[in-house]
C-alpha cells in the first residue's frame, strides 16, 4: 500500500493541535472535544500500524517511507517501524486520550471570586477569556497533541538527523505544560508555586538542551565520519549500519566511543538515569497529573528507545565497552530511586523516584546484551507506561479532591472512597511488580537477562524490588487505612469520567500480566537484530541440555 500510514499517524495530532489552539477563546468544552477526537483518530491510525505491522517479515524497518529533505546534507525524511518501534507508537497514542479525560478540568481558569475585581482568577480573568485574549484550555490540549506528534515521529525516524529535531523539539511545547499549568494542590500561594513551576520547568529544559546540545556534536561527527568514508554524509541508519556490516564504513576505536557517548549522554538525560536524573522530580511534582504522565510514561521512553536503535546499532563495539559503567548507573538508579521513594512525603514525586528505579530496570536490561533482557527491557516499557499511568492518574483523582499532594494529609480514604482505594492499591501493585500483573513479567524477564550474563548485577538489582514493595504498601497504608483524617470525610468516589480513565488501564494491566505473548512476538524479531548488530548471543547454560534429560 503507497498510503503513508507512518506520517499519517503523527501528522493527526500535529494537525489536532492547530485545530485546537483555533477554536475561540470562550469554546473551552468544544476545544476539549476537539482535541480527544483527534487523539482518538491517531489511536485509530496507530492501531492501524499494528495490524499491519508483520513479526514474521525479513524487513528490519516495515511501513517505511523515505523521501528527500535536504539533499545537500545527506537528510532524508526517512521512517519505519520495528516490532519496539511499533509497540512504543500504540502506548504513545493509547495513553494520550487518557491522558486528556483525567486532565479535564486542569487547564480551566479559576472561577471567579465573589467581589475579586482585578484579582487572579476575577473577573479580569472572565473578561479577557470573553474577548478572546487568553485561551489556557485551547493552549493545553493543543501542546498535549503537538508532543504526542513530536514522540511517535522520534519513535518512527530511521533518519539520524530527522530523529534529533523531533528529540529537541518536544521540549519546547513540554516546557510550556511544566510551567504553565501547573498543579494547584497545595498551600503555597499563587506566586510562590508559579516560581516553583518556572524553576522545574527551566530546569527540565536545560538538563535536557544541554544532553541535546552534546548530541547534536555527534551527530555532527557521525556525518563527517560517514562523508570521509562513503563519499558523501548519510544520517541513514540502515545505509551506516549496512555500510559498517560490509566493511565499507569503518570508524576507528576512539572516534567510535566519542560519538556513542554523544548520543548515549543525551539519551541518559532523557530516560533518566542517575546522576542526571534530578530534573525528574521536580517536573513531575509541580506538573499536573497528567502532564507528569505524559514525562514519565511517553516522553521518557524516548531515552530509552534510542539506546536500543541508535547507540547499540551505530556504536555496537562502543556498547559493549560502556556496558559495565552502565550496569553500575542501572542498578545505583534502581537503589537510588527506590530509596528515595521510601522517604517522600509528596506523592506525586514518590511516583517520580520510583519510576527512576524502573528506568534502571529497563537500562540494565538493554545492556544485559541478552534476549530476554532486551525483550524484558522492551516490555518494561509497555508496561511502566500503562502502570505509571493508572497509580499517577489515581493519585491526580485524590489530589484533586483534597487540595494537598502530602501523604500526611490522608488517611482512611478506602472507608469513604473504596472504588478510588481499590483503583489506587491496583496501580500500586503493578508498580510493585505483583505477579499476575503486567510489570512483573518485564521485570522477571529483565532480572532473568541480566543474571545470565552479569550474576553479581542481577542479585544487586533485585533489592529494588524489596524496597517497591515498602515505598507501595507503606504509601498506601498511610492514606487509605486507618482512621478518616479531617478534610477526607466527605471525599466523593471516582465518577463516571475517571472510571472511564482507571478502568481500561486496569484492564490491560490484567491482561499483559496474565498473556504477555502479542507483544513479545513483536519485539522478539527486532531484539534479535539489535543482538546480532552488536554481535552477542544468549550465553550457554552451564549445564548442558543432554545432561538434564540424562539425568531425568
Amino acid at each position: 500500500m503507497s498510503f503513508p500510514l507512518l506520517t499519517a499517524t503523527a501528522v493527526v495530532p500535529a494537525a489536532g493541535a492547530i485545530v485546537t489552539a483555533a477554536v475561540p477563546a470562550a469554546q473551552r468544552t468544544a476545544a476539549k472535544w476537539v482535541a480527544l477526537l483527534f487523539s482518538l483518530a491517531t489511536l485509530a491510525f496507530a492501531a492501524a500500524t499494528l495490524i499491519r505491522f508483520d513479526p514474521d517479515s525479513n524487513d528490519t524497518y516495515q511501513l517505511a517511507e523515505s523521501h528527500a529533505w535536504i539533499a545537500d546534507f545527506g537528510v532524508r525524511y526517512e521512517l519505519g517501524v520495528d516490532g519496539i518501534g511499533v509497540v512504543l507508537v500504540a502506548l504513545t497514542a493509547l495513553l494520550i486520550p487518557f491522558v486528556m479525560l483525567a486532565g479535564w478540568h486542569d487547564a480551566d481558569p479559576p472561577e471567579p471570586a465573589d467581589g475579586a475585581g482585578g484579582a487572579v482568577g476575577g473577573a479580569a480573568e472572565a473578561e479577557s477569556i470573553s474577548h478572546g485574549r487568553w485561551r489556557p484550555t485551547q493552549g493545553f490540549f493543543a501542546l498535549i497533541l503537538l508532543v504526542e506528534a513530536m514522540v511517535i515521529l522520534s519513535f518512527e525516524a530511521t533518519d539520524v538527523f530527522l530523529f534529533y529535531v523531533f528529540f529537541e523539539a518536544m521540549l519546547i511545547p513540554m516546557y510550556f505544560l511544566i510551567g504553565g499549568f501547573g498543579d494547584r494542590a497545595g498551600a503555597l500561594s499563587e506566586s510562590e508555586t508559579a516560581t516553583q513551576r518556572s524553576y522545574a520547568a527551566v530546569k527540565f529544559l536545560l538538563y535536557n538542551l544541554a544532553g541535546g546540545l552534546i548530541m547534536l556534536a555527534a551527530v555532527i561527527g557521525l556525518y563527517a565520519v560517514t562523508a570521509d568514508d562513503l563519499g558523501s554524509g548519510t544520517f541513514s541508519l540502515q545505509q551506516i549500519a549496512e555500510a559498517r556490516a560490509s566493511g565499507e564504513l569503518s570508524i576507528s576505536t576512539n572516534t567510535e566511543r566519542l560519538l556513542f557517548l554523544g548520543f548515549f549522554f543525551a539519551f541518559a538525560v532523557k530516560a533518566p538515569l542517575w546522576p542526571l536524573h534530578t530534573w525528574l522530580p521536580n517536573a513531575m511534582g509541580e506538573s499536573t497529573a497528567p502532564v507528569a504522565v505524559l514525562i514519565t510514561a511517553v516522553v521518557d521512553k524516548v531515552g530509552t528507545f534510542a539506546m536500543l536503535r541508535f547507540c547499540l546499532q551505530l556504536f555496537p563495539e562502543a556498547s559493549k565497552w560502556a556496558t559495565p559503567v552502565i550496569l553500575v548507573l542501572a542498578v545505583i538508579s534502581i537503589l537510588y530511586g527506590a530509596l528515595l521513594a521510601v522517604g517522600q512525603r509528596d506523592i506525586k514525586r514518590l511516583v517520580a523516584y520510583a519510576s527512576i528505579s524502573h528506568f534502571g530496570f529497563i537500562i540494565m536490561g538493554i545492556f544485559a546484551m541478552t534476549s530476554q533482557g532486551q525483550s524484558g527491557a522492551t516490555l518494561y516499557m509497555l508496561n511502566h507506561g500503562i502502570s505509571t499511568a493508572a497509580l499517577l492518574l489515581v493519585a491526580g483523582f485524590l489530589i484533586s479532591r483534597r487540595g494537598s499532594r502530602l501523604i500526611a494529609d490522608y488517611g482512611g480514604v478506602q472507608k469513604v472512597a473504596p472504588v478510588l482505594a481499590g483503583t489506587f492499591l491496583i496501580g500500586g501493585l503493578a508498580t510493585l511488580s505483583l505477579p499476575g500483573l503486567a510489570p512483573f513479567v518485564s521485570e522477571f524477564l529483565v532480572l532473568v537477562g541480566t543474571f545470565s550474563r552479569y550474576p553479581a548485577i542481577g542479585i544487586v538489582a533485585t533489592v529494588g524490588i524489596v524496597l517497591a514493595a515498602l515505598y507501595v504498601l507503606v504509601l498506601y497504608q498511610r492514606t487509605m487505612t486507618g482512621p478518616v483524617k479531617a478534610g477526607v470525610e466527605n471525599m466523593p468516589d471516582l465518577k463516571a469520567r475517571e472510571l472511564t480513565v482507571v478502568v481500561p488501564l486496569i484492564a490491560l494491566l490484567v491482561f499483559l500480566g496474565v498473556y504477555p505473548k502479542p507483544i513479545t512476538e513483536m519485539v522478539d524479531p527486532a531484539v534479535g537484530h539489535t543482538l546480532s548488530v552488536v554481535d552477542k548471543q544468549d550465553p550457554k547454560p552451564d549445564v548442558p541440555a543432554h545432561e538434564v534429560e540424562a539425568a531425568k
